[in-house]
């Protein structure tokens, strides 16, 4: 199971949240990032084993986020992308990503993360 984790997300009340939540999990968030660009950086800085990816982001969608992460780290890298919004409204794109899957922001617990990433 991936330990240390990057939250990727422009409002500082869910990062938070999502910070809360993996810590209690036993993960160690090494860094927040509010944009993609500031993801991108953190990413190839820190090299996080976890990256909960917000879909919606206001430089670049978490989409091509998630593909570049990808492309810089191989698949080893777990992303997780969460959204307020349900998986139907973003069609084949989470699967196209590279990201190992979604989970809507209601329904985000360790869980629903460890299902995807084992």
């Amino acid at each position: 199971m991936p330990k240390s984790a990057l939250i990727v997300d422009d409002h500082p009340s869910f990062r938070a949240s999502a910070r809360r939540m993996l810590a209690a999990a036993g993960y160690e968030v090494i860094a927040e990032a509010e944009d993609g660009a500031a993801a991108l950086a953190a990413a190839d800085q820190l090299r996080p084993e976890l990256v909960l990816l917000d879909v919606r982001l206001p430089d670049v969608d978490g989409f091509e986020i998630a593909r570049r992460l990808t492309a810089a780290s191989g698949p080893s890298l777990q992303i997780v992308l969460v959204s307020s919004h349900d998986s139907a409204d973003f069609g084949d794109a989470v699967g196209s990503s590279g990201a190992r899957g979604f989970v809507p922001k209601s329904e985000l617990s360790a869980a629903a993360i460890g299902l995807l990433i084992r």
